[in-house]
């Protein structure tokens, strides 16, 4: 139903109210109001005419009741201007639309908690069928927390958890596809430039740098750590310039290793000729012309895509629960040299 003004007071546009408009039955509004078959062309038009002219909207929570679903998925995101978001959000909502469904999305402040409990019962107010919690950070209460049965929901984190569906861009394998293209190259001694300590995707990225290195009996340089910005990424590549022994640097983000590529120059090591550079996320192509970074690329378009159908299939009483890692690709620029 919606409102209408009728003389001096209001009151809801009703079902009878169009069909006295369109000279049909109650039913046949109903019908067309609900897109059921059994309708003819003309009467579908001539009710949907009346439903126009009064402004008729369907009571969406009497729909739900009879179909059992709000035709709904909530999306909880902090930061939504973050690299990556928005990709994610894109595929989220191509996969709403195919669906015939909408997203209800809330975006977290910097003052609420970082709780995945918190960030439920929010969801839980609201006419949504399941719901995505994204997360740069681990929630405090991660390991402790169990979904509302019979709500979908997934997290959008690398952290495995048994009892919620969690879908990610895989960020330990993307530093297998780096330390595999860098130490076939003849590379040793490889630095790496974390990201924030509470950033998931930076702590992943460098267990897998430690790995690589520790599997072959590599030692391990206690790794510097910036920002994200390409100016915390110079100040830590000018920290490494005066090391002669590393011929490789990976960085935890393409910013960063803007700034990394930069300080050495500045300080007289060539790239990639004297040190090779190699970032993640292959953002700077739109804003870096002639950009010669190689890079991994993540598809953040299938993340969102495959939360969201993730979450519309937890609804179900036999789903299991899936930890989805989407692989990353390695783009091959001019920033690595062979040492062989």
């Amino acid at each position: 139903m919606s409102t209408r003004r009728l003389g001096d007071t209001r009151r809801s546009v009703s079902m009878a109210d169009v069909a006295e408009r369109a000279g049909v039955s109650q039913q046949t509004v109903s019908r067309v109001a609900n897109g059921q078959p059994n309708v003819s062309e003309s009467t579908r038009k001539a009710v949907q005419k009346a439903m126009d002219e009064l402004g008729f909207r369907l009571n969406f929570a009497g729909r739900s009741l009879r179909s059992g679903r709000y035709r709904s998925v909530g999306l909880c995101i902090y930061n939504i201007t973050q690299f990556g978001n928005l990709s994610t959000l894109d595929g989220i909502m191509t996969a709403a639309r195919e669906h015939g469904d909408a997203i209800t999305m809330v975006e977290m402040g910097d003052d609420d908690p970082v709780s995945l409990e918190y960030m439920t019962k929010r969801m839980l107010t609201l006419p949504v069928d399941a719901m995505i919690m994204s997360m740069s950070i681990k929630a405090e209460d991660f390991d402790t927390f169990r979904p509302s049965p019979g709500f979908g929901t997934v997290l959008l984190t690398m952290y495995e958890h048994p009892h919620c569906t969690t879908v990610d861009s895989d960020q330990y394998g993307c530093s297998m596809l780096v330390m595999d293209h860098l130490l076939s190259r003849g590379h040793r001694q490889v630095r790496f430039v974390a990201g924030p300590s509470y950033s998931v995707d930076s702590n992943f990225r460098e267990q897998g740098w430690r790995d690589a290195l520790e599997v072959r009996g590599i030692d391990v340089a206690e790794p510097l750590r910036g920002d994200w910005t390409a100016d915390s990424g110079y100040e830590a590549g000018a920290a490494l310039a005066a090391d002669k022994d590393m011929t490789a640097v990976y960085v935890a983000n393409d910013q960063m290793a803007l700034g990394v590529i930069a300080a050495l120059e500045d300080a007289g090591r060539r790239v990639p000729e004297d040190v090779s550079v190699v970032g993640v996320d292959d953002s700077l192509t739109a804003s870096v012309p002639h950009n010669r970074l190689t890079t991994v690329r993540f598809d953040l378009f299938s993340r969102g895509r495959r939360a969201f159908e993730q979450a519309l299939l937890g609804t179900s009483p036999n789903y299991h629960v899936q930890q989805i890692r989407i692989a990353g690709t390695l783009v091959e620029r001019q920033t690595v040299a062979d040492l062989r």
